[in-house]
């Protein structure tokens, strides 16, 4: 799915390693997520889908990241900065991603908001403590987890640099806006659209 966040995820990291990725559409607003044949795949019947070359499946965005990024300089080899960048991709799932990307589904994708109305008006305090933790986070640093460009920027950048589009102002953001010119500066990166 192009414009999901999730699946950009693993194809801006694939981009930046060099890993060919060969992309297979899947319609969720059609339901092809849902079909007996993609759950046979992954139970869970959501997207993205990882196939690796021997057949085998791994599911969920944030595994595809560590997965791919095993022993290259998007994920560190010290045990603690590594601790620190799954500490990000687990707050990016847990405090960010299900706020501010939800509200973008709702707004940007379903085009829904007198629909979703309630549940938008919800989840802005919640998104905007996230974004609150990074402006202090990137305050500091010049990347999320160790101050260096990883996997963590890649998981968190994803919906940050769309925030808008589920209803979400940067404008107060500095350091979150140049973090994300940085991340965007970075070599192999490509737009979302890409």
């Amino acid at each position: 799915m192009a414009d999901s966040g999730n699946c950009y995820k693993v194809r801006l990291c694939c981009a930046q390693l060099g890993i060919t990725l060969a992309r297979r559409p899947v319609n969720i607003l059609a339901g092809e997520s849902r079909t007996a044949e993609f759950l046979a795949l992954n139970p869970n019947g959501r997207i993205p889908l990882l196939q690796l070359p021997d057949g085998r499946l791994l599911a969920e965005s944030n595994a595809m990241l560590g997965y791919l990024a095993a022993q290259s300089s998007l994920l560190p080899s010290d045990r603690f900065e590594r601790a620190l960048v799954h500490q990000w991709l687990f707050f990016e799932q847990y405090s960010h991603e299900r706020f501010i990307a939800t509200n973008r589904y709702w707004l940007h994708i379903l085009g829904d908001a007198e629909f979703y109305a309630e549940q938008i008006k919800a989840n802005e305090a919640p998104g905007y403590a996230a974004l609150d933790v990074m402006e202090a986070v990137l305050a500091k640093s010049p990347f999320i987890a160790v101050g260096t460009y990883s996997i963590a920027d890649i998981a968190l950048y994803a919906y940050t640099h769309v925030a808008h589009e589920g209803g979400f102002d940067l404008t107060d953001y500095a350091n979150i806006r140049a973090w994300l010119n940085r991340v965007e500066a970075e070599p192999g990166h490509i737009p979302m659209s890409a």
